[in-house]
């Protein structure tokens, strides 16, 4: 069995974890999230861990049993703390503007770009140049920021474009005569 399948969630206090048939729901402070259970893990909840052990000796079931475990894990985590990534735009007069539930970007095209934020993520930017993405689903808010990121995605001749905060782009030489 996978070592990170082994190692049961502890669930703190202030977070209800409620396993059916077909769907874990995990309920706290940041929302509520709910994931399909997968017929290869069974999954018991008991004096506030929660494990997970393989349906069969199979080596999907096996492999199946870590996913789970680190999933529902990234539930709990992402109720409690939440979940954040950090984008940073450089390139003269490249700016960002949060409003509300939309983030106005103007990137270098002839237009503004606006994206809205779907539910549960929010955007906030501290400054014009650097955007942050919060929310509890670890899935939506990396989703979220991959397609911001897309809009201009930093070019490697002089790195201007939206990037996230710790990449580190290797920028090309020129051509030379």
């Amino acid at each position: 069995m996978s070592r990170i399948g082994k190692m049961p969630v502890a669930v703190p206090a202030g977070v209800d974890v409620s396993v059916k048939q077909d769907q874990i729901s995990v309920k706290g402070s940041g929302g509520t999230l709910q994931l399909t259970q997968n017929a290869l893990v069974k999954v018991s909840l008991d004096a506030g861990k929660l494990s997970f052990v393989p349906a069969n000796d199979s080596r999907s079931a096996n492999a199946m049993t870590g996913t789970m475990r680190q999933l529902v894990n990234n539930m709990v985590v992402g109720v409690t703390a939440g979940f954040e990534k950090k984008l940073s735009l450089v390139g003269v007069g490249y700016k960002a503007q949060a409003q509300g539930a939309k983030l106005n970007l103007t990137v270098g095209y002839s237009h503004p770009v606006n994206k809205d934020m779907p539910a549960g993520i929010t955007v906030q930017t501290p400054t014009p140049t650097e955007i942050v993405i919060k929310g509890a689903d670890r899935q939506r808010v990396g989703q979220v920021a991959a397609e911001i990121r897309a809009i201009r995605p930093p070019e490697p001749y002089k790195g201007k474009g939206i990037r996230y905060s710790d990449e580190k782009i290797t920028i090309k030489e020129t051509k030379k005569k």
